[in-house]
């Protein structure tokens, strides 16, 4: 089975740019998950949406809120959120490199690697690649 990358996009270098994939570098398969079950009847326990005063709630009749102070929420539609989402160029610019002693370990936990997005990005890659 082929991997989907997590992010594509483009890596510029000074004046050469190129479509780029980003993988992640290592698989969960081996993780060990569980699940509750209810040993009287050996069933996998369901989560019910619940709200504390009604009972339980249709997961499709639900809306997102931040909250503003204790049991107080602004309610925002799926439309609101978008409206204000960050625009992404989608473009990883390569501006100078720093000694690998001066990069904080906490970036190293959830390692990827970069690829070019086809073939006909190779070429531009491995310049980009070749001049690091």
């Amino acid at each position: 089975m082929a991997y989907r990358p997590t992010w594509q996009g483009h890596l510029r270098l000074s004046l050469v740019t190129c479509p780029v994939a980003l993988y992640t570098a290592t698989s969960s398969g081996g993780d060990v998950h569980f699940n509750l079950i209810n040993p009287a009847t050996n069933n996998r326990i369901k989560m019910v949406t619940t709200d504390p005063e009604t009972g339980p709630v249709e997961r499709s009749s639900l809306v997102k809120g931040y909250a503003v102070a204790k049991d107080e929420y602004i309610l925002l539609t799926d439309e609101e959120i978008k409206s204000v989402k960050l625009e992404s160029t989608k473009t990883i610019d390569i501006e100078r490199f720093v000694p690998e002693d001066e990069i904080d370990r906490v970036y190293w936990d959830n390692p990827y690697y970069l690829a070019p997005a086809g073939g006909i990005a190779e070429e531009a890659f491995g310049v980009i690649r070749e001049a690091m």
